[in-house]
């Protein structure tokens, strides 16, 4: 509300935040989220590297090689997220912070295969 609306008596109200929505996390705990971020870096860096091996004009085979590599890092990266997502839904069933049923995780987990 600026001042020139106070004086003038016409403030207008901002409506009210809508309602948090549920959070949804990729893991709970730190030795959890450590070998899925030391993942996505290994691939961020093999992914670095097939960029500039495009960009130089480097070798077919070389920038295969290292973007299978690079898919190779995702892959394993989704599969430790819905591996720890699946041992805390059975673990902890009544755990609402991430609430997937057993479906959605074997869903998840096929989009990966």
């Amino acid at each position: 509300m600026s001042r020139r609306d106070t004086l003038a008596g016409t403030a207008t109200h901002s409506p009210a935040p809508a309602p948090p929505r549920e959070k949804t996390t990729v893991a709970t705990t730190t030795a959890d989220i450590k070998p899925v971020l030391n993942r996505l870096r290994r691939a961020q860096g093999q992914l670095n590297a097939v960029i500039a091996a495009v960009e130089n004009g480097g070798k077919c085979r070389d920038v295969v090689i290292q973007l299978a590599a690079v898919s190779s890092a995702l892959d394993k990266a989704g599969f430790q997220i819905i591996s720890t997502a699946m041992q805390k839904c059975l673990t902890d069933p009544d755990d609402t912070t991430d609430p997937m049923t057993v479906e959605e995780l074997q869903k998840l987990f096929m989009t990966l295969a």
